[in-house]
């Protein structure tokens, strides 16, 4: 009888033991899928290893002004939206001003940072900006390596060399602020303004 008793006593210790080993091999998955996902969320919330969330190539699409009319257009080669900052990258953009009164502005560069957030668009690299003659307004063409446009305000800025033409005057310095809507144009260094001369 006490044989008996003690295999049972033995039985019993062994599947506890098994209970007990599969307990913490759980838990221990457990506290291992915690980490994994705690090292996702660490990952995500990362701005500069955040990966983009969708790549659109040969696009175009319209942003609207906060009275729900067409603001502007911009289209370009490549788009990439990051989501961690919900900003777009894009590579050769075209800007089209739309929404403003005056003649519609198209501005070209290499590359292009949009922040929706901000409602800015950062050109970089051989930026180019014309706008038609129209009625009294003269043709007006901006060049530059690197510009802030805030599109909804429809104004500008560099801090960088550029070179401005309006009908027939040439202006050039470094740095400058221009608001298209008001038509004020703030230049910050080394200016070197080029009048035609008067016709007779």
């Amino acid at each position: 009888m006490s044989r008996a008793t003690h295999k049972r006593t033995a039985h019993r210790w062994q599947v506890g033991g098994l209970i007990a080993a599969g307990l913490v091999f759980a838990l221990g998955s457990f506290w291992l899928v915690q980490v994994i996902n705690g090292g996702d969320v660490a990952t995500s919330s990362d701005p500069l290893k955040s990966e983009p969330d969708y790549i659109v190539e040969k696009f175009s699409f319209v942003r609207m002004t906060p009275a729900g009319k067409p603001g502007y257009i911009i289209s370009g080669d490549k788009l990439t939206h990051r989501p961690s900052d919900d900003t777009f990258d894009i590579v050769a953009p075209v800007v089209l001003n739309i929404g403003s009164e005056k003649p519609p502005m198209t501005m070209h560069a290499k590359t292009a940072h949009v922040d929706q957030d901000k409602n800015l668009v950062d050109l970089a690299g051989d930026v180019d900006i014309r706008r038609p003659q129209q009625g009294a307004m003269q043709a007006m063409s901006l060049k530059t390596d690197a510009l802030t446009v805030f599109p909804d305000e429809d104004r500008m800025e560099t801090a960088q060399p550029f070179q401005l033409v309006i009908g027939t005057t040439n202006l050039a310095g470094v740095g400058m602020k221009a608001n298209n809507a008001t038509g004020r144009l703030d230049v910050h260094n080394r200016v070197q303004l080029n009048f035609p001369p008067r016709a007779r």
